[in-house]
């Protein structure tokens, strides 16, 4: 299950990260997993929980994005979801596209608080 080494990928760059909140605590991590990404964002999730759990890091949580396959009609430049390759542009019906996204797998945000965790603030990454 390649999804535990992607968690702790995410649970390493929280590490690196959280030395630049000194006296601050990072609650949440935000990730985007696009479709076409080969990662099950509920394995993910399940992984994660696993190797928070009884930790420092604890009770840091896990959002994650889910980004559907998207083209880019050749014709108009139109963004669309498309669940496969060669479906019609629905502006102007064009055949061609090119995938434009669905492949992602990025640490988004990291949602960090002074103390218990109860708010916070979002930072880009």
């Amino acid at each position: 299950m390649h999804e535990m080494g992607i968690a702790c990928s995410v649970l390493d760059a929280v590490r690196a990260e959280s030395l630049r909140f000194t006296g601050r605590h990072i609650c949440k991590v935000g990730v985007r997993i696009g479709e076409l990404a080969g990662v099950d964002p509920e394995a993910m999730r399940f992984c994660f929980d696993a190797l928070v759990r009884g930790t420092d890091l604890e009770p840091l949580a896990l959002e994650v994005d889910y980004c559907p396959r998207r083209h880019e009609c050749e014709s108009c430049g139109c963004h669309f979801f498309s669940p496969l390759d060669g479906m019609p542009c629905p502006q102007c019906g064009g055949s061609t596209s090119r995938l434009s996204g669905g492949e992602e797998l990025e640490l988004a945000y990291l949602e960090v608080d002074d103390g218990a965790c109860a708010t916070g603030t979002q930072s880009p990454e």
